[in-house]
């Protein structure tokens, strides 16, 4: 394990960048509106402003994690806040839909070799038993980001700065990703593995052909008038899979080094929790979205009142953290099927509001169904990733949060694709308050059916006894570290002690 004096300096610079990514991911939805009007994007663009950087982001997390095990975390966070500094200005910069989508998808990029890096130097700079409270603090960072992007970038884009309007959004990433980049530069320890796994380049072309696949025709499909040829590229994405599948198994057992681990999905447990996390993700999103545009649209919200109306969510869910942690182990996956369901309840309840209110809807109105999808969000996220890895070899935890963290971005990004392409269509050409309502339920039920999706998938994760095993044996490994830590000190201490 390397140690340096200055590591917890070192983690907090690499933990800010990780927030300016998540900050990168909300803050954009309050803006869209505003960056239609200002580039007359289409519909589609819009839904590739927000899913191209997510998927971007995706298929590329787990290379940059390897990249980083391979050539130095230091220098590969280094290249990448670079990277994402140089797109964020060019986003800035964007005169058309198609260059910030362009834009948009290299930020995904070259966030996906900045973020895994936190983690890895986490585990590289402290010890077992240290690194809870480290895992803690980038949870609480994570919750931070998603109560300050919507009401950040609202702020950003009414402020209307120097007249830059959304451009701001974007731009406000330059001064901070110079500053993050010559802190890292002078901060930061150098580390890697001492066995790192080999690249899988062959794995992300086909897992990014594949995701385009199914993808395109999705996103692009209501602008194109939904043509029949439109089932092609479907059809080439299945035999994709189904390639991608076969490749990884073969890779697998040659050396362990495929981009997912095909072999884990075999556990139930696992792929429960894939489901989970993808379903629950994609359906987070398919609400927010079309909820931040239907208030700016249907209603005239500006900008930071229509973020303002997701502050109550985020909310619920910090102050629902507290209480969940110490519920993991005694109540187990049942959180995560309760979280689920009164997420669902939570989405439905605030629509309820908003359609009764009709033009005299008021953020203050939907505070209390925001706060229970709040808590709900508490209860599904916070175990989730505790139950379902418990019955993933400790050996394998490491590809298995990676498949995680993956699978993760890609249902935000299909969440967003399904529910914009729904509620697009159904708006069309009017975009009266009544009709964009209609557009809006619509999204909500395809939130609703994540949320539901999600809540089956939980019953088929590991159960309560395993789940207690699982920290029972982490708890070991940890205790272990400690005697492993004292054992090493003793020789010094022996030998710094005088003989009378």
């Amino acid at each position: 394990m390397a140690t340096t004096p200055r590591r917890g300096l070192a983690i907090g610079i690499l933990l800010f960048a990780s927030f300016m990514d998540l900050l990168d991911v909300t803050i954009v939805q309050v803006a869209l509106p505003s960056i239609g009007a200002d580039l007359a994007a289409s519909e589609a663009q819009l839904e590739w402003i927000v899913s191209g950087y997510l998927l971007a982001f995706a298929v590329a997390l787990i290379t940059g994690g390897r990249l980083g095990d391979l050539y130095g975390r230091r220098r590969l966070f280094l290249v990448g806040i670079t990277g994402f500094t140089l797109a964020s200005a060019a986003a800035a910069a964007a005169w058309s839909g198609d260059v910030l989508v362009a834009t948009r998808i290299a930020q995904g990029l070259f966030a996906a070799l900045m973020v895994p890096q936190l983690l890895a130097s986490v585990q590289a700079l402290f010890s077992p038993r240290e690194r809870a409270p480290m895992y803690g603090l980038i949870g609480g960072v994570a919750g931070i980001a998603a109560v300050a992007g919507p009401v950040l970038g609202g702020w950003l884009v009414d402020a209307d700065l120097w007249g830059l309007g959304w451009r701001s959004v974007f731009l406000i990433n330059v001064p901070v990703g110079i500053v993050i980049f010559a802190l890292a530069a002078r901060f930061v320890p150098e580390t890697r593995s001492s066995r790192p796994m080999r690249l899988d380049l062959v794995g992300v072309a086909l897992l990014s052909a594949l995701v385009l696949a199914f993808m395109v025709p999705l996103v692009e499909g209501q602008t194109l008038g939904w043509p029949a040829w439109l089932w092609i590229p479907v059809g080439v994405g299945v035999l994709l899979l189904a390639a991608f599948v076969a490749y990884s198994n073969r890779r697998m057992r040659r050396d362990h080094s495929a981009l997912l681990p095909m072999p884990l999905f075999a556990d139930r447990g696992f792929s429960a929790g894939i489901v989970t996390q993808a379903a629950f993700q994609g359906a987070l999103n398919a609400f927010t979205l079309p909820f931040i545009i239907y208030l700016q649209v249907a209603l005239g919200f500006d900008a930071l009142t229509a973020g303002l109306n997701l502050l109550a969510l985020s909310l619920g869910a910090l102050v629902g953290t507290g209480a969940v942690i110490p519920l993991v182990a005694k109540v187990g996956k049942y959180l995560v099927t309760t979280g689920a369901v009164i997420m669902a309840a939570g989405v439905v309840w605030v629509f309820a509001i908003v359609a009764d209110a009709g033009a005299d809807f008021t953020g203050w109105a939907a505070v209390w169904p925001m706060l229970m999808a709040g808590l709900g969000l508490a209860l599904l996220i916070i175990p989730l990733v505790d139950v379902a890895l418990a019955t993933v070899p400790v050996a394998d935890a490491g590809a298995a949060s990676g498949a995680y963290s993956t699978f993760q971005q890609l249902g935000a990004a299909a969440g967003v694709a399904v529910s914009t392409t729904v509620f697009f269509t159904i708006a069309g050409d009017d975009w009266s308050r009544e009709h964009v309502l209609e557009a809006l339920q619509a999204s909500v039920w395809v939130a609703v059916a994540g949320f539901a999706l999600a809540a089956l998938a939980s019953v088929l994760l590991p159960s309560r006894a395993q789940v207690q095993a699982h920290l029972d044996e982490a708890r070991r490994l940890a205790e272990a570290d400690v005697e492993a830590d004292a054992a090493e000190a003793l020789p010094a201490h022996t030998a710094a002690t005088p003989v009378s």
